[in-house]
C-alpha cells in the first residue's frame, strides 16, 4: 500500500480512531505557535483540517497542502474561510502550489512519509519569508526505533502507511545545509511522563537571511 492510498483509506476514521500521536501533536502546535506571529502561513499536511482551523484564526491567507483527495474532502467539510486555499499538492514534486513567500510553513506528522529531506527542506526555505519560521511536529524517532509507524485497524486487519526513520540530527543538519536556523526544539511525553520514551519531537526553525 502506498502512502497516499494509506491516507484516503484512514480518512474516514482518522478523525475518531484512537490516536495519542494526532492528539499530542495538535496540543504542541498550538503551545508552539501561539506567541509567533504569522500573516501567511503553508500547512504541508493539512489532513483533515485538525490544525487548519486553528491555523486559519491567526494567519491572513492559509494555503493548506495535502496529496490525499479524502483527507482534503474532510477538511473542506470542516473549514469554509475566503482566506484558507485548499490545494492537493505532493510535496516530492516541484512545489509550485506556494502562493509567493510564508511567514510560517508547518510540518504535522508528514516529514516521517517523506524519503529525501532535502528536496523538501530546499523548496521550504525558498518560499520562506526572510525571518519567518518553520515548525516541524514529528512522531519521535525513538518511537519508531521501537517499532512505531502510522497505522490504522481496518475490518480486514492492521494497515501500516510506508514510513522512513529520520534522527534528530537528520533534521537540524538537512535545516542547516538550505540556511534555516535551529531555535527551539522539544520533546513530548504521553501524560507527561518523562520516564517514558517521549512521543513527538518539535523543532522551530527560522530563517534569517
Amino acid at each position: 500500500m502506498d502512502i497516499q492510498t494509506g491516507y484516503d483509506n484512514w480518512s474516514s476514521q482518522y478523525d475518531s480512531n484512537n490516536n495519542k500521536t494526532r492528539d499530542l501533536e495538535a496540543i504542541v502546535l498550538r503551545k508552539v505557535l501561539e506567541n509567533i506571529f504569522f500573516a501567511t502561513c503553508l500547512e504541508i499536511g493539512c489532513g483533515t483540517g485538525k490544525n487548519t482551523e486553528w491555523l486559519a484564526k491567526k494567519a491572513r491567507h492559509l494555503t493548506a497542502i495535502d496529496f490525499s483527495d479524502a483527507m482534503l474532502a474532510k477538511a473542506k467539510q470542516k473549514i469554509n474561510s475566503p482566506h484558507v486555499a485548499f490545494r492537493k499538492a505532493d510535496i516530492n514534486a516541484a512545489w509550485h502550489f506556494a502562493e509567493g513567500k510564508y511567514d510560517l510553513i508547518t510540518f504535522s506528522l508528514v516529514l516521517e512519509h517523506i524519503e529525501n529531506l532535502d528536496h523538501v527542506f530546499e523548496n521550504a526555505s525558498n518560499v520562506l519569508s526572510t525571518g519567518g519560521h518553520i515548525y516541524i511536529g514529528e512522531l519521535h524517532p525513538f518511537k519508531q526505533y521501537s517499532g512505531s509507524k502510522a497505522r490504522f485497524e481496518t475490518e480486514t486487519g492492521m494497515q501500516v502507511v510506508p514510513c522512513f526513520i529520520h534522527h534528530v540530527s537528520d533534521f537540524t543538519q538537512t535545516a542547516k545545509k538550505f540556511g534555516l536556523e535551529l531555535v527551539d526544539v522539544n520533546e513530548y511525553f504521553d501524560d507527561d511522563r518523562k520516564a517514558s520514551v517521549p512521543r513527538i519531537l518539535m523543532a522551530i526553525l527560522r530563517k534569517e537571511k
